[in-house]
């Protein structure tokens, strides 16, 4: 039933895959880049249609990198003031950009920054969004975006449309879909567009970095071929200093349950699951975590799985490649010394 809210549009002015490409000081997050992977498949679906990506106040060197991972097209924001990211202003001011271009299909990464530039978008825009989609598909009649995303407690999957507001928006947490390799033989155009917005309403007062100090030198979960994560088993926050020795040997990174990021021993940024972070790693090392559906979600696409918890009968012991059970406190030493002995050899 159309809605009644909003005046109608033709759907057939809006054409293209977009994707918003956070930026992390000199650098774009790797959501982006996988969300470009994904936009060129949706675009081939959808007749072979122009995948763009949308930065804003970032360089052409950021652009180019945006090409070489897939995007035909990159738009630049370009304000002085939108430098640092206050969640109004780059709303307003993508929302121009959007309702210049009219695409189709708008993909944001669902990280903290994204999830919460995304509402503000879609309701500036007077679309739908849907947050936390774990697949995305086009339905070929209609040209509708299929939203796919778990329902709450991740029991079913949900399919949602947006048939008639334009553009269909979903965001996508990071490590969802992979990212396309790098090829800097790709070719694209840069466009610039100045764009003014409205007086800032809020000011940085500061930025504070909690809980990351002993984890600031690991690469990001979602990026990391060995994640070593830990749970509400660990006990204290002393258990995640053994996890660190222990990733830092494997060359890999440290992770958290849930419950260990709401304990306070781990920051936000490392959790894991339907909440968290959705991982793809070679190698995942669960420590003293149940395994509760919600968890288990975040690592479906991890090659293997090995489990050390003290209950045989944990959930995620079933769904270990290798399970070991016993007490962290005295395996992960014993795993550490051997390392330790196997490098000195080499």
């Amino acid at each position: 039933m159309p809605c009644r809210l909003w005046p109608p549009i033709n759907k057939e002015d809006y054409r293209g895959v977009w994707v918003y490409l956070e930026r992390e000081g000199d650098r774009l997050k790797d959501v982006g880049l996988e969300l470009l992977g994904k936009a060129r498949d949706l675009a081939q679906k959808l007749g072979g249609v122009e995948v763009a990506g949308v930065l804003v106040a970032g360089g052409e060197e950021l652009a180019r990198e945006a090409i070489y991972h897939g995007a035909d097209k990159v738009v630049i924001i370009d304000n002085p003031d939108l430098k640092i990211y206050t969640p109004a202003e780059y709303a307003e001011a993508i929302a121009r950009v959007v309702q210049k271009y009219r695409p189709e299909i708008f993909l944001i990464g669902a990280t903290k920054r994204g999830r919460e530039l995304a509402a503000y978008i879609a309701n500036t825009l007077a679309t739908g969004i849907t947050a936390d989609c774990t697949a995305l598909e086009i339905d070929p009649k209609t040209r509708d975006l299929l939203q796919i995303r778990p329902t709450f407690g991740g029991t079913q999957l949900a399919t949602i449309r947006t048939p008639q507001r334009r553009p269909q928006m979903a965001s996508v947490r990071p490590g969802v879909f992979p990212k396309p390799p790098r090829d800097p033989s790709r070719a694209g155009e840069i466009i610039v567009e100045k764009v003014e917005v409205a007086k800032r309403r809020t000011r940085l007062v500061s930025i504070e970095k909690r809980l990351e100090k002993d984890v600031a030198d690991l690469p990001p979960v979602e990026s990391s071929d060995v994640v070593v994560a830990g749970g509400r088993g660990l006990g204290t926050a002393e258990g995640f200093k053994l996890l660190i020795e222990l990733a830092k040997l494997l060359n890999g990174t440290v992770g958290a349950s849930l419950m260990a990021v709401r304990a306070g021993w781990a920051p936000h940024t490392r959790q894991i699951g339907q909440t968290g972070k959705t991982i793809r790693p070679k190698l995942y090392i669960a420590v003293g975590i149940s395994g509760a559906i919600q968890h288990l979600m975040g690592i479906t696409e991890a090659k293997m799985i090995i489990a050390i918890n003290p209950d045989p009968h944990a959930p995620i012991m079933e769904n270990a490649d290798y399970a070991v059970v016993g007490d962290y406190k005295q395996i992960i030493p014993l795993l550490i010394e051997e390392l330790k002995r196997l490098k000195n050899q080499s």
